[in-house]
């Protein structure tokens, strides 16, 4: 140590930084792909053997949940209860590779190790590497693959080339699998696939929305991407409740459920006079219509979802940013009739103003970050 220089000591310093952090990483993630199994397992249990599971017959699921919904238990929906209970049942092997406190009370050693062999006898990789290798977002994309030789595919690919579950995602909808089938050069395929392929990012796993619920963190203080951004929905916020029009703030970073996804709305108000819910959604960047799709889709979740007797449709208002402009578009949800679509058009603030607004908001940042800088 006593003959490094300034630079060494800059790369030492970040080399045991992402180390450590990718070792947390990965020790968070293991935990809780073990908590996930040992539940579902807990569940499996019951159903076969528990005293009274008679009374709750097939309402047990809503009940189990309401019941640790009450304790606080994060991620204990009735259909993340059934997706645990079908990660053991997927992945029994799993057993071998729980801590030792965790190895009690369970299914007796010779009956675990029937089950274990009998599910993994044609294609299984070791527990060890799988939930090393794997986060259990990565093994909750690989349970609802019914056919074990395509899941076993994945599961190697995904862990050779490390992918992201994005990637992952994105390989399982482009039918690689069927492809690498019909393939004659397989492994030319494979090297073509990998190549481009999305990698994870250990030390931002923590962003996963099982990760930081399981440590009890709260999703605004994860999920911001940039000071920009940050800086930006702070002064929003404050713009729309300021603008006196009615908008009453409810959530920033509401996060909602949308069949197997989990998206995050950046600000959610409630409009008194409209009487409807406002959704803003912003994009830190150039428009794409993925944008306006995201955005007609979670205004439609609340429409089907928050939706009660009294309210209007609700509106969403999307906007996408650059250094020298600014791009405003509506979403409305259910609004056929004309005369209505004036009334929110009278109501929220207009395209011209928004865009004037985040513009300003823009240059003040970008203005002030490049004088602090100077």
């Amino acid at each position: 140590m006593a003959n490094i220089n300034f630079s060494d000591l800059v790369e030492s310093i970040s080399y045991v930084h992402n180390q450590l952090a990718a070792h947390a990483g990965k020790a968070v993630n293991i935990s809780l792909t073990i908590r996930n199994w040992l539940i579902g397992m807990q569940i499996h249990e019951y159903e076969l053997r528990g005293q009274d599971r008679a009374e709750y017959g097939e309402s047990l699921f809503a009940e189990l949940a309401r019941h640790l919904q009450e304790l606080a238990i994060p991620n204990s929906g009735k259909r993340q209860l059934y997706q645990y209970v079908a990660f053991y049942r997927i992945y029994p092997q799993i057993v071998r590779a729980l801590p030792a406190q965790f190895r009690t009370n369970l299914t007796s050693g010779c009956e675990q190790e029937q089950i274990v062999r009998s599910a993994t006898a044609q294609f299984h990789i070791d527990p060890e590497p799988l939930i090393q290798g794997l986060s259990y977002t990565h093994l909750e994309q690989l349970v609802a693959i019914d056919d074990p030789l395509k899941r076993a595919f994945y599961e190697i690919e995904c862990m050779r080339g490390n992918w992201s579950v994005r990637e992952l995602k994105r390989q399982i909808a482009s039918l690689y699998f069927e492809r690498s089938g019909l393939s004659q050069n397989k492994e030319k395929l494979a090297e073509m696939m990998q190549r481009g392929a999305e990698q994870a990012e250990p030390k931002l796993t923590i962003r996963d929305p099982y990760i930081f619920e399981f440590l009890g963190i709260k999703s605004k203080e994860v999920m911001g991407e940039s000071d920009l951004e940050d800086a930006l929905l702070d002064k929003l916020q404050e713009f729309l409740l300021e603008l006196g029009h009615g908008f009453c703030f409810e959530a920033r970073q509401k996060r909602i459920l949308i069949g197997e996804r989990h998206g995050f709305i950046d600000l959610v108000f409630y409009h008194r006079i409209l009487k409807c819910h406002v959704l803003l959604e912003l994009k830190v960047g150039e428009f794409s219509h993925e944008h306006l799709g995201q955005l007609n889709t979670y205004v439609s979740w609340y429409q089907k979802n928050v939706f009660t007797d009294g309210d209007n449709p609700p509106v969403g208002i999307l906007l996408c940013t650059q250094k020298d402009h600014a791009l405003v578009e509506y979403a409305l949800a259910g609004m056929s009739n004309q005369l209505f679509v004036s009334k929110y058009q009278m109501q929220l603030p207009g395209k011209e103003e928004m865009q004037r607004f985040v513009e300003e908001q823009i240059r003040k940042k970008l203005g002030g970050g490049m004088a602090e800088e100077g």
